[in-house]
């Protein structure tokens, strides 16, 4: 595994490729209350590159160009919620987009445990340590810990994904699938806008 820091932005130069795995990490879990601290991304290749705003400053035109770029599949583990801090904080819809959550719960109804710790040790073999997930991410500066975290929650979503496709297809499922991606960006904006726990579908 390889971690490489930013603040601010992603270098120009960097490349991740055709599909890029996505999360956040923010002050809290409140979409109107609660800032985004940092966005880490991996192309697959087992480097994570976290970008950190130690302030509330989101100047960032490579990493919004990135999650912008309709050519580019972004590859989220429960995408909902970073996907509307990012359309709060960064200003940008990502399409197209791909959730491991949406995935398993579509796919993997013999449990209801679809968290991203119970996919990597139930798909993949690997067992994450999920102790920094409610640290101080607004600190000036990320500890070690805290960076391996971060790394930690897209480093193995490739994997993941590679593992669902195929359920999805066994299952029959990859239609229905697609459908609710496509929706993704439309259901987290309308959590910005206070229907996060109206359904809007019922009677």
């Amino acid at each position: 595994m390889s971690i490489t820091y930013h603040i601010g932005d992603l270098p120009a130069s960097v490349d991740l490729g055709p599909v890029v795995a996505v999360d956040s990490e923010t002050m809290g879990l409140s979409l109107h209350r609660d800032r985004l601290c940092v966005v880490q991304l991996s192309g697959g290749d087992g480097t994570a590159h976290v970008v950190h705003f130690p302030t509330p400053v989101y100047d960032a035109p490579n990493l919004k160009r990135l999650l912008a770029d309709p050519a580019v599949t972004k590859l989220f583990h429960f995408a909902r919620f970073d996907l509307a801090m990012i359309q709060r904080h960064l200003g940008v819809q990502c399409q197209p987009v791909w959730c491991t959550k949406l995935a398993s719960k579509l796919t993997r109804t013999n449990t209801d445990r679809h968290g991203l710790k119970d996919l990597c040790r139930d798909l993949i073999g690997v067992d994450l340590s999920k102790q920094q997930q409610t640290s101080d991410w607004g600190a000036p500066e990320p500890s070690a810990e805290q960076l391996a975290y971060a790394a930690s929650d897209v480093l193995y979503l490739h994997q993941l994904k590679a593992k669902l496709d195929v359920l999805l297809d066994r299952e029959g499922r990859r239609e229905v699938a697609e459908a609710c991606f496509r929706f993704l960006p439309t259901r987290a904006a309308l959590d910005l806008l206070d229907w996060d726990e109206v359904d809007i579908f019922s009677h």
